[in-house]
């Protein structure tokens, strides 16, 4: 994983997510990562598909409102967001919250890289406030 941030679009696999979801006309790309998510249960859960969710939420999150850091990685979903104006399913917000909660549970390969590096702590806390903005 090639990341720059702790933040939710701070690394590669989260900005070609968002750029998927950015050329979307609904939220397909989103619900279907999150029920990668789910369907992996309490086997090993890949890094990709982690930050890929991570990006779900915030989008979940943004559509409901509760936006995060807006900068130059999260422009396109943000623009996409503006455009589109979808009202996220209650039920696709509890799965956003339930990934986010399977994403800092062993075994997760991101949260093992987190962990790793001196900023895992800076990391948790960006995941723990995106759950506080999606709304469920």
């Amino acid at each position: 994983m090639s990341a720059w941030s702790h933040e939710s679009f701070g690394n590669d696999d989260a900005c070609d997510f968002a750029a998927t979801v950015s050329e979307a006309d609904d939220l397909s790309a989103v619900e279907a990562i999150l029920d990668v998510i789910m369907q992996v249960g309490d086997g090993y859960l890949e890094a990709p598909e982690a930050s890929q969710a991570i990006v779900a939420a915030e989008v979940i999150a943004r559509l409901q409102g509760n936006w995060g850091l807006r900068d130059a990685y999260s422009q396109d979903v943000d623009a996409w967001v503006e455009r589109t104006k979808i009202v996220p399913a209650n039920e696709l917000a509890l799965k956003a919250k339930r990934a986010l909660k399977r994403i800092t549970t062993e075994p997760s390969e991101l949260l093992e890289l987190w962990q790793e590096g001196d900023e895992g702590e800076k990391w948790l806390d960006a995941v723990r406030d995106l759950g506080r903005r999606v709304i469920a």
